[in-house]
């Protein structure tokens, strides 16, 4: 697709954003002018009865996931499309979640670049998600940031209905 991003695309535009940021000098800027206090984010901690390699899967493999949807508000979307490496894209719940995988680590953490296709373009979030083992459970520690503001409610609802509840049916 022409619009698709590539992983060496996606890299040469990470490094050229860094390369920029790096040079770039604020010539009349004061630090109250460059930050935001405004921003809005989300931090859940949920608790699922397996074992972290087992939710590591669900999140990560295109099958399992759309299984999982079966128990979401958003039923009978076309199938979960989930690349399973670091700066490989994937599309959820019909198309209207769309992202990259920034980081991968097996069984302990998956950080993504995320948004909905309705948001103006070129705008994406970042979300963490970090596995730890507590004996037969896995505790999630979720943190999502760099959303459009006035959203977090509803996208924490979301999260609530479409990852969480699910998640914990589907591993039940």
């Amino acid at each position: 697709m022409p619009n698709e991003m590539t992983r060496r695309t996606f890299s040469a535009r990470v490094t050229g954003l860094a390369a920029a940021a790096a040079v770039m000098t604020p010539r009349h800027a004061c630090a109250a002018d460059e930050i935001s206090r405004g921003a809005e984010s989300i931090h859940q901690e949920i608790t699922i009865a397996a074992v972290p390699k087992r939710v590591y899967e669900v999140l990560t493999d295109a099958r399992q996931f759309t299984q999982m949807t079966t128990f979401s508000p958003v039923r009978n979307a076309a199938p979960a499309q989930i690349g399973r490496s670091d700066g490989d894209s994937f599309t959820l719940f019909g198309g209207h979640i769309v992202g990259r995988q920034i980081e991968l680590v097996p069984n302990q953490r998956i950080v993504q670049a995320w948004r909905v296709v309705d948001w103006d373009p070129g705008v994406f979030s970042i979300a963490k998600f970090e596995l730890t083992d507590r004996a037969k459970e896995t505790a999630i520690l979720f943190d999502h940031t760099g959303f459009p503001k006035g959203k977090a409610e509803h996208l924490a609802e979301g999260w609530r209905l479409n990852y969480w509840i699910p998640l914990a049916k589907f591993l039940a």
